[in-house]
C-alpha cells in the first residue's frame, strides 16, 4: 500500500481525510478546469492558476481535517470577533475597487467577508452547542442578532451576493437546531412583506435594477437584461448533447458576459447540452450527500450542526448561482461552487470541506498498558 511509503505523520493526517469525498470534489474541479479553458479562449495562464487554487486548498483541507471539533469550538467566538473587527476597519478604512469598498489592505488585500462565511455557522452552532435543543424562541433570536450583525455589515459594502451566503450558512444552522415549522413559516411570511420595504428603502439602485430585469430581462435586452439573455441563449442552444467542447458560439464569440466566473454554467451548458448539465448536478448531489452523510457521524451537537451546514450551504451556492444564469433568480454575483474561476471561492470552499471531514467522530487509538 502506498501509506507504507509515508511518513506516519503524514499516514495519520490522510486518514482523517474522506477519500470518498475528495475523488468527487477533485473531479468537480477537473471540471471545472476543462470549462474554463474553454470559457477563457485557451487562456492556459487561468488554467495554471485556477489550478494552484486548489492545490492551495487542498493543503488547507487536509490541515482543517486535523483540527478536532473541541479545539474549533473553542476558537469560534474568536473568530467570529475578529471577523467583525475586521468588517468594521473595512468600513472605516477599507480599499475600494470597482464601486464596492469590500476589501482592507494589510501588505495584501484581504475581504474580510469570506472569513465569516466559515465564522457565521461556526458561531452560531457553538452558541447552539451550550443549550437545549430543539432551541427556545429566545436562543432563536439571539442566533439570528449573531447571524444579521455581520451580514447587514457585508451588505452595505455593497456585497449583496457574499451577504446572502454569510445569512444561509446562519440560518441553516438554526434550522438544523429544530427550529419550530411555525417559526419557519412566519419568518417567510415576514420575508414575504419585508421584501417590498426593502426594494424601495434598503437596496441600492444597481440592486434593484437586477430585481426589474429578473422580472422583465426583455425590457432593456442590450442592457441590464444582456446577461440573463445571452445566458438562456447559450444554455438553451447546447439542446441535449451539447456542441462539444471548445464549440460554443455564445462564449467563443463574446456574446456571453463574466462567462469564465459567475455565468460559466451557461458555457458548460451549451458546450455539453442537457446530459452535461445533468452529470454535474448529479455530481453535485452526491457531495451534498457526502457532507450531510459525514454530518450524522459527527462526535457532538457543534460538529453535527457546523458540518450539515456547510455541506447545505455548498449546495445553496450551486442553487443561486444555477438560478441566476437561467433567470430565475436576480444576478447576485455568486459563482458556480469550484467550476468559476476565482481563487478565494476555493480556497475557502475546501477549507470548509476540511472542516466537514474534521468534525467526524475520532477512533480511540489504544496505547500498550490500556
Amino acid at each position: 500500500m502506498i501509506s507504507h511509503f509515508l511518513p506516519d505523520w503524514l499516514t495519520r493526517a490522510l486518514q482523517r481525510v474522506d477519500a470518498v469525498l475528495l475523488a468527487a470534489l477533485s473531479l468537480l474541479v477537473f471540471m471545472g478546469l476543462v470549462t474554463l479553458y474553454s470559457a477563457s479562449d485557451t487562456n492556459m495562464a487561468m488554467v495554471y492558476r485556477q489550478g494552484g487554487h486548489f492545490l492551495l486548498g487542498l493543503l488547507l483541507l487536509v490541515i482543517f481535517s486535523q483540527i478536532q471539533s473541541k479545539n474549533l469550538r473553542q476558537w469560534s467566538i474568536w473568530l467570529y470577533a475578529g471577523g467583525l473587527i475586521l468588517l468594521i476597519l473595512v468600513e472605516l478604512f477599507g480599499v475600494e475597487k470597482k464601486g464596492a469598498q469590500r476589501w482592507l489592505n494589510i501588505g495584501i488585500d484581504i475581504q474580510p467577508s469570506e472569513i465569516m462565511k466559515l465564522a457565521v455557522p461556526m458561531m452560531v452552532a457553538y452558541y447552539f452547542s451550550e443549550r437545549p435543543l430543539p432551541p427556545r424562541f429566545l436562543d432563536i433570536v439571539v442566533a439570528l442578532v449573531i447571524v444579521f450583525v455581520p451580514m447587514l455589515l457585508v451588505m452595505h459594502q455593497p456585497d449583496l451576493g457574499t451577504s446572502l451566503l454569510i445569512a444561509t450558512a446562519g440560518f441553516f444552522v438554526i434550522y438544523l437546531a429544530g427550529m419550530s415549522w411555525w417559526l419557519i413559516g412566519g419568518a417567510a411570511v415576514f420575508v414575504t412583506v419585508a421584501a417590498p420595504l426593502m426594494y424601495f428603502f434598503v437596496m441600492h439602485d444597481y440592486q434593484r435594477r437586477r430585481v426589474d430585469t429578473l422580472l422583465n430581462p426583455e425590457a432593456d435586452i442590450l442592457g441590464t437584461g444582456y446577461h440573463i439573455y445571452q445566458s438562456k441563449v447559450a444554455i438553451g442552444s447546447g439542446g441535449v448533447y451539447g456542441k462539444g467542447w471548445l464549440q460554443g458560439d455564445q462564449a467563443h464569440l463574446d456574446f456571453l458576459p463574466e462567462r469564465h466566473t459567475d455565468f460559466i454554467f451557461a458555457v458548460f451548458g451549451e458546450e455539453f447540452g442537457l446530459i452535461g448539465n445533468l452529470a454535474l448536478l448529479a455530481l453535485y448531489l452526491f457531495i451534498l450527500w457526502r457532507c450531510l452523510y459525514l454530518a450524522t457521524k459527527a462526535e457532538d451537537t457543534f460538529a453535527r450542526l457546523l458540518a450539515g451546514s456547510l455541506g447545505l450551504s455548498f449546495f445553496f451556492y450551486l442553487f443561486v448561482n444555477t438560478g441566476m444564469v437561467t433567470g430565475l433568480l436576480p444576478v447576485v454575483g455568486v459563482p458556480l461552487p469550484l467550476v468559476s474561476y476565482g481563487g478565494t471561492s476555493v480556497v475557502t470552499l475546501m477549507m470548509a470541506f476540511g472542516i466537514i471531514m474534521g468534525m467526524k467522530k475520532r477512533k480511540r487509538v489504544y496505547q500498550r498498558g490500556d
